[in-house]
């Protein structure tokens, strides 16, 4: 299979018109803003429609609208613009609409800095507009795993009619890595949903996410979370590495997981078993798997590139049966292995006996 350089950002690109993505509004953003100028050239001449809005408020609601006629639509940001589209994202759930939302965080809060950042794990998965809904939060740790993680994100957005978001970072966006791409995709769902015109041929379809009647409301809300329950039950993702014998392991994700599986394999080279989970889907949150490859180990070390943000959810899968330990940078500051191998001897005596 031929293989490509390519930046992240314009690698997701690519992917996007692959899974068959038709629009594309977005607004500039370092550091996720070669996401849209690779569109802006391609999509013409791909068959998708690439606007660039006045504002991420307006981004976001054209994402709506477009979702609602059952084209595949997609926006990408960073940090303080997703923050400006959270409205948006909440009436694209309440609509019951599946599009895809890129990520590609940066440093906070407030403007913060462009460097990169996982400051923004409570946003997506708890608080990323209001009401009662969740995202599907996909979280790649490489160039090639965000160019598959489309054409997923776009398929399990359509099948549960959610949106589904890649929560990337500033380095995964602008590192360069080979990367291959599936052929375009041909097959999609039905979407007997959708408001596209229905030539007297069936019943109006009407887009809303306005309930008046608090009952109806709350059976709209309940439905939702049903199809939620599925979706932690089946669709849960992470990968183990040499978690069977460790004594310690290690719970990273997205690029902090790469430093984190490069710290393990040192301290593995001086005789200290350690081991690591990566949640690869950040909602739903893989309790099963952190259960599993934490099961004959001592104790946890969550890194992050953020104060702490997903520690809570690790506690939480374990209920709190073993301790969990934090080491994180912030700020657009990247842990560095032997930082993070510094920090497994802390909690592991050196590795003594």
């Amino acid at each position: 299979m031929e293989r490509n350089l390519m930046k992240g950002n314009e690698a997701l690109a690519e992917a996007a018109i692959r899974a068959g993505c038709k629009c594309f509004f977005g607004y500039p953003i370092t550091p996720q803003t070669e996401i849209s100028a690779y569109l802006a050239k391609r999509f013409k001449q791909a068959g998708g429609v690439f606007l660039q809005a006045e504002s991420e408020i307006a981004a976001i609601n054209m994402v709506l609208g477009a979702a609602s006629t059952g084209v595949r639509a997609m926006t990408s940001s960073s940090s303080p613009g997703i923050s400006l589209k959270s409205e948006g994202i909440s009436y694209i759930a309440g609509s019951d609409l599946p599009c895809v939302i890129i990520n590609v965080q940066r440093g906070g809060p407030g403007l913060g800095g462009i460097q990169p950042s996982q400051a923004d794990y409570w946003q997506a998965t708890r608080a990323l507009g209001h009401g009662d809904f969740h995202l599907l939060v996909y979280a790649p740790c490489s160039v090639q795993e965000m160019v598959d993680t489309v054409t997923k994100a776009f398929d399990m957005a359509d099948k549960f009619r959610m949106p589904a978001m890649i929560l990337a970072d500033g380095l995964l966006g602008q590192m360069m890595e080979p990367v291959s791409f599936p052929e375009p995709k041909t097959d999609f769902p039905e979407k007997p949903w959708a408001a596209n015109g229905h030539g007297n041929k069936r019943e109006h379809n009407i887009i809303n996410s306005l309930f008046l009647q608090p009952d109806v409301l709350e059976k709209s809300v309940k439905d939702r979370f049903e199809r939620y329950e599925e979706i932690k039950a089946n669709h849960a993702e992470a990968e183990l590495y040499m978690t069977e014998d460790a004594d310690i392991v290690l719970t990273a994700y997205g690029a902090t997981a790469r430093v984190a599986k490069s710290a393990v394999n040192m301290a593995r080279e001086q005789g200290i078993k350690a081991g690591l989970i990566r949640p690869i889907t950040l909602w739903p949150f893989p309790v099963k798997q952190i259960n599993e490859g934490s099961k004959n180990a001592k104790s946890i070390l969550c890194v992050e590139m953020s104060m702490g943000q997903m520690i809570d959810d690790v506690k939480l899968a374990i209920n709190c049966s073993k301790p969990v330990e934090f080491f994180g940078r912030t700020g657009g500051v990247i842990p560095t292995p032997a930082e993070v191998l510094e920090e497994i001897k802390k909690y592991t005596n050196g590795g003594a006996k």
